[in-house]
């Protein structure tokens, strides 16, 4: 794809395991950095959205794929090496403990794209499939 007499933007690589955590939860390696190696899988629906969020800032499509639910995961999961994710907020949560099985995840996303600052509000539906939490889509 050509950007047109400007330079495309790499997507950025996976912090440190000492570098902070794109989600603002503490080190990365203790943070989204397990849930992206696959050594830890998220135990809310808050932690999968966090995980989620800091994928998209390291254009992580496996770790996105992986952790969208079936029916409605996109044939190929895209991420625009033109955003960059600047901050995460979360704005509030329903459910989406270890002791259900569905939850909501309210959250403003901040991000630069073309040198502009923007951010995006999501009220995201997350569900357990055979035990792990995916995201299922976001409510209107």
């Amino acid at each position: 794809m050509s950007q047109r007499g400007s330079r495309q933007r790499t997507l950025p690589s996976r912090p440190g395991d000492t570098d902070p955590c794109l989600c603002g939860g503490g080190e990365y390696g203790s943070c989204c950095g397990r849930a992206h190696h696959g050594t830890w899988a998220a135990n809310t629906a808050e932690a999968l959205m966090r995980s989620r969020y800091s994928a998209f800032a390291v254009g992580d499509r496996e770790y996105l794929a992986r952790t969208w639910h079936p029916d409605t995961r996109p044939a190929r999961v895209e991420v625009d090496p033109r955003t960059e994710w600047t901050g995460l907020e979360i704005l509030g949560t329903e459910g989406g403990t270890p002791f259900h099985g569905e939850g909501t995840v309210r959250f403003r996303a901040r991000y630069r794209e073309g040198g502009r600052a923007g951010e995006m509000v999501e009220h995201s539906r997350f569900v357990r499939v055979d035990g792990a939490w995916v995201y299922l889509d976001a409510q209107a």
